[in-house]
C-alpha cells in the first residue's frame, strides 16, 4: 500500500516542476516530458495524478492563487488591523516575495496570455479578480460611502494588476516592484484623504 501523503507529495512536486518549467520555457513549451523530467518522475504520473497536462496547468494556477491567499492571511494577521492597515496589507500581499519571484512572474504572465483562450484558466483568473476586488471593497466600505468604496476598490485593483504587470516586464524587476508597491499605497492614501479619512500609515 502507498504511504500516507505520498500522493499529495508527488502532486506538489509536479506542480513545483510545472512552475519551474513554465518560468524557464513558457507555457507553450512546457511539455509533459519537460515537466516530468524536472520533477524526476515518470510522465505517466501526470496523467495518473492530474488526468493530463491541462489539469496540471490549472492546478498550478490554483497553487499561485493559494499562495496569494496565504500571503494575504499572513499580512492581515488575526483580524486586529484597522481598515487602513488592512488596505496596506492587501497591497503588500500582492507584491510579496513569492509573487515577485522569477518563477511566479513568468508563470503569471504565461497564464494571463493563455486565459484569453482557455476557459478553465479564464475562470480561475476571474476568481482572482473578484477576490482582490472583494477584499479591497470590504475595507474601503468601512471608511467611505458605498459607491465611493466600490469605485476606490475597482481603481485600486486595476492599479495593483497594472503596476504588477509593469514591474514584471521592467528590466530591474526588484526596483520596479518596490516602486509599484509604494505607488499603490500612495493612491489609497490619496483616496482616503480626499474623503477626509485618516490615511494609511
Amino acid at each position: 500500500m502507498p504511504k500516507v501523503g505520498v500522493q499529495e507529495e508527488r502532486r506538489r512536486q509536479l506542480i513545483e516542476a510545472t512552475l519551474e518549467v513554465v518560468g524557464e520555457l513558457g507555457l507553450q513549451s512546457a511539455t509533459i516530458g519537460a515537466i516530468s523530467r524536472t520533477a524526476g518522475m515518470s510522465s505517466g504520473l501526470i496523467s495518473h495524478y492530474f488526468g493530463g497536462k491541462q489539469a496540471l496547468i490549472e492546478a498550478t494556477l490554483r497553487q499561485l492563487l493559494e499562495e496569494l491567499k496565504l500571503a494575504l492571511i499572513e499580512h492581515t494577521g488575526a483580524g486586529t488591523l484597522t481598515p487602513q492597515q488592512r488596505l496596506v496589507a492587501i497591497v503588500e500581499a500582492n507584491f510579496s516575495d513569492f509573487q515577485r519571484s522569477t518563477a511566479a512572474t513568468r508563470t503569471w504572465l504565461s497564464f494571463w496570455a493563455r486565459a484569453m483562450h482557455e476557459p478553465g484558466l479564464a475562470r480561475l483568473q476571474h476568481i482572482n479578480n473578484r477576490r482582490l476586488y472583494s477584499n479591497l471593497c470590504y475595507s474601503f466600505r468601512q471608511l467611505l460611502p458605498v459607491e465611493a468604496a466600490r469605485s476606490a476598490a475597482k481603481q485600486t485593483a486595476a492599479l495593483i494588476d497594472g503596476f504588477w504587470l509593469r514591474s514584471a516586464l521592467w528590466p530591474d524587476q526588484e526596483e520596479g516592484f518596490r516602486e509599484s508597491e509604494k505607488l499603490c499605497q500612495a493612491f489609497i492614501n490619496d483616496i482616503l484623504t480626499q474623503h477626509g479619512v485618516e490615511p494609511c500609515h
